[in-house]
């Protein structure tokens, strides 16, 4: 057989292959140089990773003129400066590329023998491949708690892939940070915070000159709605500041006694305000002395009650729910490496399993703080908040009508998930497995079309949380690549960074680059109305956001009005007379004498609008009562009851009337007492 006379290559061909080799061992994406759209840098660090999605950012809104787009309502870009700095290994960004940014901790070489949050929080010894870049053997992972997982270009593919918002959670955790072994810096907490924000306007910067200067980048740091829909219709990412720390401002709780003020609390909120933050958590794993948290479970559940009694000298204390709603079960699993840091003769109690509820709940300085934040036009994340806090935050958002509330990874009772909609408020679900995503999302799918409002995720990545496994190659509807976004514009290859590859498939979750990937999963699950409803989210949020920004105080059309009761408890050294509850006075009160069909009677004075009205009972509460209005004071007729009164802050809405007076009514108490209310609020709006 004669052979076929070979062909010399030509030397630009041979660079061209030479260059090729160079990309998938470097990784540049080959593909990314023959684009020049706005979308592509005009430099990139080297060596850096590919992002493996080609075709044009979707910009704009759809024809009803609303964004379109993902949210993520709880990421940690930089926790890797949290917790003394050695907690998270890696980091998000270095001008001096992957290699750099993508480094283990140092003690963490040469087998990961000394990875102890590792072990502590995954079981087994901690052992890994220490080496990020270019092999990336065993992280980032969906099981590995103690490795980078938002490496920016991840974020960037994360975008690329549909999102258009992103909410930044400044985090850290003193004591974590304390007794920890390994460590580089402070632990003092707002110390951390501050660091945090200032990392990420500066990964702002990295991407701006990337793209040629300021404000040219995708990675936009919002601090309003209006600014952050501006972004969205520019086809960018809006980037929201949050924070989730256990003792803001310094408000610790040592022994039940507060370590903070509400000067502390106003000067806290200011400094937060300022450097861009608008949505927070109040606690977070331990108690402190605004609230008591929802618990832990397992063994992470375990250590982090060792934190909390190292923190504040007690352990959490449980105690049977009132209501439908409880705290997460805590469980008995051990932590033998936390539980070390115990002095000796200290153990953690044991809790009973009928006893799911924090005794702890939202103190007086933690509703001041909510007050603070609503006054700022912050959102409140009531996620890790006990039932008794996040029911009392409830409460004061309804007698406001303050529609800022966000549950943003699935922390919240169940229970609860129409109160947060009918406010205006946002919910978002952890980032489970696609099956029970969308078990989940199914559950909640009549109320969202009811509210006409879209879903979001809470990736938690470098929350220490851990993510979806692998549904396995041989499951009979993968992941199959490529695929199509969901606005159709930008195909998804798999991700390849230096030279591993990931799979949804076979990896799981790995890092922030594979959310499309996990979001396509679940689609192939759930089906395209899950991945609609998501792609509204980034309007949803944002809604919510706007609606805080422009929310109004009302104005208490009772304070100061004249009142009158059916009766009134007689003190020798204390006055429980009607004009008690409209005296804008939180502590003094009406009572009533012991018996039912007791009332209380206020005259507004003139004929005035009325839609909503606000009941702060004392332990005499009101279990079966009637609110009646009346425009003479004789012919009266009834416009909300209920008989289920749990006590607490009350607030009645119902369609606008005209009266000058309002009468509650009250048909059955609540204890063996009479009625008794700290205050009552009339409203117009």
């Amino acid at each position: 057989m004669t052979r076929p006379p070979q062909r010399r290559r030509s030397p630009l061909a041979i660079l061209s292959l030479l260059l090729t080799v160079m990309a998938m061992v470097f990784g540049t994406a080959p593909a990314s140089s023959a684009q020049s759209g706005w979308w592509d840098p005009t430099a990139r660090p080297a060596p850096d990773s590919q992002i493996n999605v080609t075709g044009e950012p979707f910009k704009g809104t759809d024809a009803q003129g609303r964004v379109r787009g993902f949210v993520d309502a709880h990421d940690h870009l930089m926790s890797n400066e949290a917790f003394g700095g050695r907690l998270i290994c890696g980091k998000t960004f270095s001008t001096q590329g992957v290699a750099d940014a993508l480094k283990d901790c140092p003690e963490h070489y040469p087998d990961g023998s000394l990875a102890i949050f590792d072990f502590i929080t995954k079981g087994g010894d901690g052992k890994h491949d220490p080496n990020g870049w270019p092999t990336f053997k065993d992280w980032p992972a969906h099981d590995s708690l103690t490795h980078q997982q938002n490496y920016y270009a991840w974020v960037e593919r994360a975008w690329r892939g549909g999102q258009r918002v992103l909410v930044n959670d400044l985090v850290t955790n003193g004591v974590i940070c304390s007794v920890y072994f390994f460590k580089d810096r402070s632990c003092d907490e707002m110390t951390s915070i501050r660091l945090q924000a200032q990392k990420t306007y500066e990964m702002q910067s990295f991407i701006d000159t990337m793209y040629g200067g300021p404000g040219k980048g995708w990675f936009r740091i919002v601090t309003d709605s209006a600014q952050a829909r501006e972004v969205i219709e520019q086809g960018k990412l809006a980037v929201v500041l949050g924070v989730e720390t256990s003792e803001p401002f310094g408000c610790k709780m040592i022994l039940d006694i507060a370590q903070c003020s509400k000067q502390d609390v106003d000067r806290g909120l200011d400094e937060l305000y300022s450097l861009g933050v608008r949505s927070m958590f109040l606690c977070h794993k331990f108690d402190n002395a605004l609230c008591g948290v929802r618990f832990d479970s397992g063994t992470l559940g375990t250590a982090i009650n060792v934190g909390q009694f190292l923190s504040t000298g007690t352990f959490w204390k449980t105690e049977k729910c009132t209501g439908a709603q409880h705290d997460n079960p805590i469980g008995l699993a051990s932590a033998a490496g936390a539980e070390k840091q115990l002095p000796a003769g200290v153990k953690v109690p044991s809790y009973a399993a009928d006893a799911q509820c924090n005794t702890r709940g939202l103190t007086d300085l933690g509703e001041y703080a909510v007050r603070g934040m609503m006054q700022r036009k912050m959102m409140l994340e009531i996620d890790h908040m006990s039932v008794k806090a996040a029911g009392r935050v409830l409460d004061i958002a309804e007698s406001g009508s303050y529609p800022g509330v966000i549950s943003s990874h699935g922390w919240m009772d169940a229970g609860w998930t129409e109160r947060v909609y009918r406010l205006g408020g946002f919910i978002a679900q952890y980032m489970n497995g696609s099956e029970g995503f969308v078990a989940e999302a199914r559950r909640t799918k009549d109320l969202r079309d009811k509210y006409g409002v879209g879903y979001g995720y809470g990736t938690d990545m470098n929350g220490v949380g851990g993510w979806p496994g692998p549904r396995g190659a041989d499951t009979s509807n993968p992941v199959r690549y490529p695929f199509r976004s969901v606005d159709g514009g930008s195909v998804i290859e798999k991700q390849t960074t230096g030279e591993r590859t990931w799979d949804i498939n076979t990896d799981g979750a790995s890092h922030y680059g594979l959310v499309p990937d996990w979001l396509e999963d679940i689609r192939q699950i759930g089906g395209q109305d899950v991945l609609d409803d998501l792609f509204k989210g980034a309007e949803s949020y944002l809604r919510t956001w706007g609606a805080s920004e422009s929310h109004k105080a009302g104005v208490n059309l009772a304070a100061g009005s004249s009142a009158s009761a059916s009766s009134s408890e007689w003190n020798l050294f204390t006055s429980y007379a009607p004009d008690r509850a409209v005296d804008g006075q939180a502590r003094t009160r009406w009572a009533s004498d012991w018996s039912d069909g007791q009332w209380l009677r206020i005259d507004l004075g003139t004929p005035s609008l009325i839609k909503r009205v606000t009941l702060e009972w004392e332990r005499a509460y009101g279990k079966a009562y009637r609110i009646e209005v009346s425009g003479d004071g004789s012919d009266w007729r009834s416009v909300w009851s209920t008989a289920t009164g749990d006590g607490g802050l009350d607030t009645a809405q119902f369609a606008g009337t005209t009266a000058r007076y309002v009468r509650i009514l009250g048909q059955e108490r609540g204890t063996k007492w009479g009625y008794s209310l700290h205050e009552v609020g009339i409203y117009s709006a």
